[in-house]
């Protein structure tokens, strides 16, 4: 069998039209020549029939020159069925001597025979798009042959994402959902920079301050590379579990050495460790619609296996500055176990996909035999962090099949944090409380089935949040 171009149909089919203007006008003289023995009564009622049943065809042809057009612009796929009112539109050939109707020009198709009439074009023009629900034009049921007519339900109605609305997805709504193997590999640096004004002496006469008024700057750099291990149980649950490692350098500057404010001394801490590993479970409750978002909700643990920065004990660095001190090491986790239970929605509109997340991890308690920095002092308590509740959302713009933009807003809420020493009640710790806020920046390259990459970039919009966030992420799914 030869196999003709898409591009051929077109032209056979607009070769067609000529032929049925021709049959317009034979069967128009058969009429008058019928016409001849009738009644004047009968001769208008025959004629208005003829000439309704004409402007009928001359519709469905114009329908169809319309749509033979656009199929030469590059729209419509093929396998869907005629277009709409193409089909013939007279009652039996030949009845009552009105003319044969015109077969639909959907017919041509060079190569295929529609059996039993036709269920495709000869381009494959859909003149409207599949319902939503299930429902063919004017409430029929839906085509169910898998032959692509018009009105074959989309697979469990879902909207059809690009590669690059379902990298967004992943990156920021949940992980997949169909048995399927998910390597997440990432490194990031969080950068920050911190001053404050140090004042070593006392006030005299309740209003005159005597000593060194220095200015403290610490500047911080937190390097980390994470394993996030995901698959997919079934088409509804998936877990996960996060294995990161920290590499974390600061630098202390203080003013005061040799006893002027104005003179400088710093001193440099290195550190790394396993961090904090985590793991958790996302439950789909809601797939996504044409009317409806997806919901998915999660609850993660996250377990202090990074080391705690209680305890860690503050040293003199320059011998001649008493306001320098650093600690012996730095720590690579938080000390304590969390629960985070959240929920995130995403709706896609092509090419636009909207997020958003809300969330609330809980800290448990968690007793040290010493949480004290200062030398040759050793203050045990229970300590217990404060909960956190987070919220955010974006936009991502989907401005290729494989390529994506992403711009995000995200903020943390913590009370003050709690220590309560042995037999004792619980105390607030002033100034432990926060308001993390950042702007978040996101590009998504997906480079073939199997590999996305992630970039990212974070603006912190308080001093509580980092300063920046940068970092990349290479999912990489089986």
């Amino acid at each position: 069998m030869k196999n003709f171009s898409t591009t051929r149909a077109p032209r056979v089919a607009l070769a067609a039209i000529p032929a049925a203007v021709m049959l317009f006008a034979f069967s128009h003289s058969a009429n008058a020549q019928a016409l001849a023995g009738q009644s004047v009564e009968d001769r208008l009622t025959t004629l208005m029939r003829v000439v309704d049943e004409q402007q009928r065809q001359i519709h469905s042809l114009e329908r169809q020159v319309t749509n033979l057009e656009m199929s030469q612009r590059g729209r419509g796929m093929p396998g869907y069925g005629a277009p709409a009112g193409s089909e013939a539109v007279a009652e039996q050939p030949g009845a009552d001597g009105l003319p044969v109707p015109l077969p639909p020009l959907a017919q041509v198709n060079p190569g295929a025979p529609a059996p039993g009439g036709t269920t495709g074009t000869a381009t494959g023009v859909p003149v409207n798009p599949p319902p939503p629900e299930g429902n063919s034009a004017g409430g029929l049921p839906a085509a169910t042959d898998g032959s692509g007519a018009i009105g074959q339900t989309q697979k469990a109605s879902e909207p059809v994402r690009t590669q690059a609305e379902e990298a967004v997805v992943q990156r920021e709504h949940a992980p997949l959902f169909d048995h399927k193997l998910t390597m997440d590999w990432g490194i990031s640096d969080t950068y920050y920079d911190r001053r404050q004004l140090q004042l070593s002496g006392f006030l005299a006469l309740d209003a005159i301050f005597l000593g060194n008024i220095n200015l403290g700057e610490t500047k911080s750099h937190q390097v980390m590379a994470d394993l996030d291990t995901r698959y997919g149980l079934t088409d509804r649950i998936s877990v996960d579990v996060d294995v990161p490692y920290i590499y974390r350098h600061s630098n202390f500057i203080v003013g005061g050495a040799g006893g002027a404010a104005s003179t400088l001394s710093d001193a440099s801490v290195n550190g790394s460790a396993i961090g904090d590993v985590n793991f958790g479970i996302y439950y789909q409750f809601l797939k996504e619609t044409n009317s409806l978002p997806d919901v998915v909700g999660s609850l993660r643990f996250k377990a202090p296996t990074g080391t705690s920065p209680f305890g860690e004990k503050l040293v003199q660095v320059d011998d001649n500055n008493t306001n320098l001190v650093a600690p012996n090491k730095l720590p690579t986790g938080t000390g304590f176990w969390n629960v985070t239970a959240g929920v995130s929605l995403l709706k896609t509109y092509d090419p636009v996909v909207l997020f958003g997340s809300l969330s609330y991890t809980y800290n448990i308690a968690r007793s040290f035999a010493d949480i004290s920095s200062v030398q040759g002092q050793t203050q045990p308590a229970t300590v217990k962090l404060g909960d956190i509740v987070q919220f955010g959302g974006g936009v991502a713009l989907a401005f290729s099949d494989k390529d994506s933009a992403s711009i995000s807003y995200t903020m943390a809420l913590e009370p003050e944090s709690k220590t309560r020493a042995p037999g004792g009640s619980y105390e607030k710790v002033p100034g432990s409380e926060t308001t993390a806020a950042a702007l978040n920046f996101g590009l998504n390259h997906v480079v073939n089935k199997h590999l996305t990459i992630n970039g990212s970039v974070s603006v912190g919009l308080t001093p509580d949040a980092p300063n920046f966030v940068v970092g990349v992420r290479f999912p990489y799914t089986f």
